[in-house]
């Protein structure tokens, strides 16, 4: 992976960064383009604007400062929140091609697969101690985020991380786009939620997981699902970076999986589209980052 820098101006990008504004842009033309179907659309190319704008002060002070453990963390705080911040953004968005949500369709096609609705059919075998188990794999992949950038950071440098942030970033950017072309509201937000009879009873991960759902989800962001996406990724990463890891979390990433529509934030189709979404970024990763070299060099060549 590249750390090679785009400079324009007084702004020196690496191709995470690229990606990053690039989306803001993406979504805030978005929505000038329907603002007529985007709530609100100019708070929120508003808000596109000052993260943008954030984020790249907050970079500029990570490459002046000194101290390592400053330097990663004014890196990679940014990032992430910069990534979390976009699947909220994405929300407004998610009607300006259709009119009505594909949760049918979805249920159609699981129930034509496997002839029951799963995440009904599921309730048969929960147990607070299962639903425990699922709502800590499940909880467990937001502090991963950072702990597994920190060690790679630590393992193996700048480089390697750089390459954990694209290809994490450019699964995010694909989920969000899927999104928008294929809005799910998910089971919670769906009427087969009136099926739902027996309650997911568990303990401290549970609560957690509950509180995740209430505060954090909202109708849609459901196809590809980010979180199987995202923890794919991660999982590619550990293997590629610290192979110990890799088998530690292995159990953690399968579970995980499961956990998206056992615990009713997905449905299985989601689970599947996020896996294979995830396998996409990664193949497409490397060609994008050759392109992005080929870009700084040409630039650089014209400069000089």
């Amino acid at each position: 992976m590249t750390t090679q820098r785009l400079r324009i101006g007084a702004v020196s990008l690496r191709a995470a960064d690229a990606l990053i504004l690039g989306s803001l842009f993406f979504f805030s033309l978005l929505s000038v383009l329907f603002f007529k179907r985007v709530e609100s659309w100019w708070i929120l190319v508003l808000k596109n604007i000052t993260v943008g704008i954030v984020y790249i002060v907050l970079n500029r002070l990570s490459d002046r400062t000194s101290g390592e453990f400053w330097k990663f963390f004014l890196r990679m705080m940014p990032v992430m929140l910069a990534y979390a911040y976009l699947f909220g953004a994405v929300d407004k968005l998610q009607m300006i091609f259709h009119d009505r949500w594909f949760d049918d369709d979805i249920l159609a096609f699981e129930h034509m697969l496997f002839g029951v609705q799963v995440n009904v059919w599921l309730q048969r075998i929960y147990s607070a101690p299962l639903t425990e188990w699922m709502m800590f794999s499940y909880v467990v992949y937001i502090p991963l985020y950072p702990v597994l950038c920190g060690i790679i950071y630590m393992r193996h440098g700048e480089r390697a991380m750089e390459d954990y942030f694209f290809t994490l970033g450019l699964t995010n950017i694909l989920c969000d786009i899927g999104f928008i072309l294929f809005p799910v509201a998910s089971p919670m937000y769906h009427s087969v939620r009136n099926s739902f009879t027996v309650p997911l009873d568990g303990y401290f991960f549970t609560c957690l997981g509950e509180l995740i759902r209430a505060h954090l989800h909202f109708a849609g962001g459901s196809i590809p699902s980010p979180h199987t996406a995202a923890a794919t990724i991660m999982w590619a990463m550990a293997y590629r970076y610290h192979r110990t890891l890799f088998w530690i979390l292995s159990p953690v990433v399968l579970t995980l999986y499961c956990s998206t529509f056992y615990c009713r934030y997905h449905y299985i189709t989601d689970a599947v589209a996020g896996i294979l979404t995830a396998f996409l970024a990664l193949a497409a990763a490397p060609l994008l980052i050759k392109c992005w070299d080929a870009l700084v060099k040409k630039r650089s060549s014209l400069r000089s």
